[in-house]
């Protein structure tokens, strides 16, 4: 029903009529104006260059402007996290601070107080505040010229543009393009996700971006267990980082979280009760953070980090799994508990063979003591090492004098040595009070490896005394002659040719003739000492004997022998008989990585620190395990035998005869260079290495569990003294690491491969004895020792003991002849050394 009309009251004028009865004569009005006025076509003009211009201004902004969906897609650099055998984490390889969580990792009361401090009306706009726009405008033109800032008018959404898509260039462009990409991001990705990328990506000092980082960074936590305090605080960091994370800026730092504090009062977010108890806490900034990783691991880190730069490339514009932005997960061979044995022993050796000799030289050396501080934190040196520190002398006056440290204390120094100067950065221990005492450090340095055999799996590496101090890993890339750690591959390419364990070879002087001009150079065994007639192979290496090993290598041929070096992977040397005695250069890494295929029955598998390698989405990208199992995904059990994991790796040498190679070298332990291990009792072989003046001592070593190598030297060769030799010095080593973890080594014998056999034998003659069981005395007169199929020796005879005595008088009478030949060759300048000349080795 509707109302009626008042005959009195006049109706509307109906809209249409009044348009349609005026609309020709204003248009024409108009049009007569546009035609009589010329200011009116003017300004008409202007307006539509104005127009104009606003739209191609705004054409000119955003056609290139970043796509909003690529945050859809966005991979936030990460670093690489790194974890050992347990699959715990033990270091990661970062130069920023970055850990990324999901929105609901985020607590509330963090999550509100980034909403009070920068976007209180995130939850209702569409990317941009007007209200705070309007304020970042007036702001900018009262600072504009004055070089100062303007702040303000950026929304969460603003910046998240600003932080990923667009970038921090300070112009008023930059600000419109971020105000068109934010209402972009509105329109792809949901509240949530924007705080999620904000709370991550947001930098806020100490080289944090993202809050997990920053909350590790200020305050040694997890952003689930920071205070309301503390969220607050990290909350005004946006704003100035480096200004509010200094000591010298807490009360602006503390006036800044109380406002944030009460807007969180404001917005409903916190209740003053809480608030107030808040306010009432002190910031509680951590200075340094508690260390999270074992120093311990440094060297084998640095290997695992240089050999993953090699592969995938060090930055983000190296590709996508970079080793520093690439967010990789890795997990490596790392031991801990025998990475932590090895670096103990390694230290202790270096430390026994340096003895008393004090300070010897400066680990650095600051030429210019201004601002010594930032110096020395740039030179970035430290030792993991008992209670010392590493420090600058500052000033000196005889034996005391002042240290300063990287966190800027200055303390007095006792003990200083004539050899240390002041600008040395130095090791120092405390000896009461805020006095500390010079430490010398071990001029001497090596390295060491433990490897498992059976994977290539290297488990500890230790390049030095201390990661911290002196990054060249000793272990993977100092080049060293390996002395007589090398002769093992000699006698095997004997067994490969023909050769037993108990052949006889004249243990006697050798001589080449180098020509008419050059003469007969004859080598000598370790010491001088002459030859003593013939031995078995068995003894030539238990005994280390130079003159049997070089006789043996030119019977066999030096060809032969240095095929054997390379298939082994230890190095490509030249035909020289000097390189069967260690003259050639080679690594512990490659040395070990070569016992360790004697160890597991010829079988070699490459050396590695790596099990393998997932993307940031936990792909598998790379394993060092290439083995397969193709029945292992059979839908259902075929009856036929269980399927098994073929293991990859290279027949390096035939099963026999690196068995062979490991039975006599177990006589080194028993009997021979390395017996001060036989007190292990464990089934162990080993072998021992000096090399010529002795410049360097070595080990390798183990069982079919683990092998382990070891090497001490001077990084510029120089001899060690007279008294050193590997077994003194460099198998007590390996002695310790044993030691250092019981129950890791096994009791139970090596296993010989199918085709040895087991023969009771005279351990002096070679002979084959019936009817006399071997025991377990060292040098019992019976031993069990290993034969190919049909190269057992014939039994022992009253002629065999006739002949042995004969060859022994022949080679001591020639031993003395040559003696003399040699001496009365030296008195007429035409002696020199064969062994010396190549670089030889004793």
């Amino acid at each position: 029903m509707t109302d009626a009309i008042d005959p009195g009251e006049q109706p509307p004028e109906d809209a249409t009529y009044r348009i349609r009865r005026d609309g020709p004569g204003r248009l024409a009005a108009l049009r007569r104006a546009w035609h009589e006025r010329k200011w009116m076509r003017r300004f008409g003009y202007l307006c539509m260059a104005g127009f104009a211009g606003i739209a191609a201004f705004w054409v000119f902004l955003a056609h290139d402007l970043p796509d909003a969906n690529k945050l859809l897609e966005y991979q936030p650099p990460l670093p690489t996290m790194v974890r050992g055998m347990d699959g715990e984490i033990v270091y990661s390889y970062a130069r920023e601070r970055r850990v990324q969580l999901r929105f609901v990792d985020f607590p509330r009361p963090m999550v509100n107080a980034f909403l009070s401090a920068e976007d209180r009306t995130f939850w209702t706009h569409g990317g941009v505040d007007v209200g705070g726009l309007a304020g970042a405008v007036v702001d900018y033109v009262t600072k504009y010229g004055s070089g100062v800032r303007a702040k303000g008018g950026s929304t969460i959404t603003q910046q998240v543009a600003k932080n990923i898509l667009i970038g921090d260039e300070y112009s008023v462009t930059r600000k419109l393009k971020e105000m068109i990409v934010a209402r972009r991001i509105e329109g792809v990705l949901t509240k949530q996700q924007i705080l999620e990328l904000y709370l991550n990506e947001i930098p806020l000092g100490r080289r944090s971006f993202g809050v997990q980082a920053a909350s590790r960074a200020y305050f040694d936590k997890d952003v689930e267990d920071l205070s309301l305090s503390q969220s607050a605080f990290l909350a005004i960091l946006p704003r100035a980082p480096e200004v509010y994370g200094r000591k010298k800026n807490e009360d602006r730092a503390i006036e800044r979280r109380n406002w944030v504090l009460d807007q969180m009062v404001r917005n409903g977010w916190a209740s003053a009760q809480d608030a107030a108890a808040a306010k009432a806490e002190p910031l509680g900034l951590v200075t340094q953070r508690t260390s999270t990783y074992e120093p311990s691991n440094g060297y084998f880190l640095e290997e695992v980090r240089r050999r993953l730069i090699g592969k995938y490339g060090e930055k983000a514009e190296d590709g996508p799994n970079s080793v520093y932005a690439g967010g990789l997960w890795v997990r490596t061979s790392l031991d801990p508990q025998m990475q932590v044995a090895v670096r103990d022993a390694l230290r202790k050796g270096l430390l026994l063979y340096h003895g008393n000799r004090g300070f010897v030289r400066p680990i650095a050396h600051l030429s210019d003591l201004e601002n010594w501080q930032s110096q020395l934190v740039v030179a970035n040196k430290t030792i993991d090492y008992k209670d010392w520190r590493v420090g600058v002398i500052l000033d000196a006056s005889g034996s005391t004098g002042r240290i300063g440290f990287s966190d800027g204390n200055v303390s007095t120094l006792t003990g200083i040595s004539d050899k240390a100067k002041v600008g040395d950065l130095v090791a120092a221990q405390p000896v009461g009070g805020s006095t500390w005492a010079l430490r010398g450090i071990p001029e001497v340095s090596g390295g060491m490896i433990i490897e498992q055999p059976g994977s290539g799996r290297i488990l500890a590496m230790q390049g030095g005394f201390d990661s911290g101090i002196d990054s060249f890993n000793r272990a993977t890339q100092a080049e060293r002659q390996p002395g007589s750690t090398i002769k093992p591959f000699v006698y095997a390419t004997a067994l490969q040719n023909g050769m037993t364990p108990a052949t006889q070879v004249l243990d006697g002087t050798f001589c080449v003739f180098q020509g008419a001009g050059l003469g007969n150079k004859c080598f000598r065994n370790f010491g001088g000492a002459g030859g003593s007639g013939s031995h078995t192979l068995r003894w030539g290496l238990e005994q280390s004997r130079n003159l049997m090993t070089v006789r043996i290598a030119n019977d066999v041929g030096m060809a032969k022998v240095t095929r054997t070096f390379h298939n082994m992977g230890i190095g490509d040397y030249q035909k020289y008989l000097s390189f069967a005695l260690g003259a050639g250069e080679t690594t512990v890494g490659r040395m070990i990585n070569a016992y360790a295929a004697l160890a597991n029955n010829g079988v070699q598998f490459s050396g590695s620190v790596i099990d393998y390698v997932q993307d940031r989405n936990g792909k598998v990208i790379w394993r060092a395990d290439k083995g397969t199992c193709n029945a292992c995904n059979m839908a259902q059990w075929d009856g036929k035998p269980m399927p098994r994991i073929q293991r990859v790796g290279k027949q390096v040498m035939d099963a026999p005869t690196a068995y062979q190679t490991v039975h006599m070298l177990e006589g080194v332990v028993t009997r021979g260079t390395a017996e001060r291990l036989r007190d292990l009792k464990l089934p162990m072989f080993g072998k021992t290495g000096t090399t010529n003046g002795p410049t360097d001592v070595w080990f390798m070593g183990g069982n079919q569990d683990y092998v382990g190598g070891v090497y001490i030297g001077y990084d510029t060769p120089r001899s060690l003294g007279g008294y050193a030799q590997g077994g003194r010095i460099a198998a007590p080593i390996f002695k310790d690491v044993v030691l250092a973890t019981p129950g890791r080594w096994s009791h139970q014998p090596l296993v010989a491969p199918q085709g040895i056999r087991m023969v009771r034998i005279d351990r002096v003659t070679g002979k084959r004895v019936m009817g006399v069981e071997p025991t377990d005395e060292p040098k019992a007169s019976v031993i069990w020792e290993a034969f190919k199929p049909d190269t057992e020796p014939r039994q022992y005879t009253a002629e065999d003991e006739f002949s042995r005595r004969r060859d022994a008088l022949v080679a001591s009478i020639r031993s003395a002849r040559d003696a003399r030949d040699a001496n009365a060759a030296a008195a007429a300048g035409d002696m020199g050394n064969f062994a010396e000349e190549q670089g030889g080795v004793y």
